[in-house]
């Protein structure tokens, strides 16, 4: 089963000019221990989301959890 989020991710996170490592990184500040591996996984729509990691991914890259949702 893929998950509904991983494009919107990685359009925001290449819109703010990061790379996944960066994205990783902070993450990692934040709390959760991840690395460029998982995040291409999510990216790729293979790994599933926690409600908790979708709040922290939010939060990083500071936008709504409604635009982690937003159809493209």
């Amino acid at each position: 089963m893929k998950n509904a989020i991983g494009k919107n991710i990685k359009k925001i996170r290449e819109k703010m000019d990061i790379t996944q490592d960066q994205l990783a990184i902070r993450l990692q500040v934040a709390g959760w221990q991840v690395d460029r591996f998982i995040i291409s996984k999510i990216e790729r729509g293979e790994r599933q989301l926690l409600d908790t990691e979708i709040i922290l991914i939010a939060s990083t890259l500071k936008v709504s959890i409604g635009n982690l949702f937003e159809k493209q």
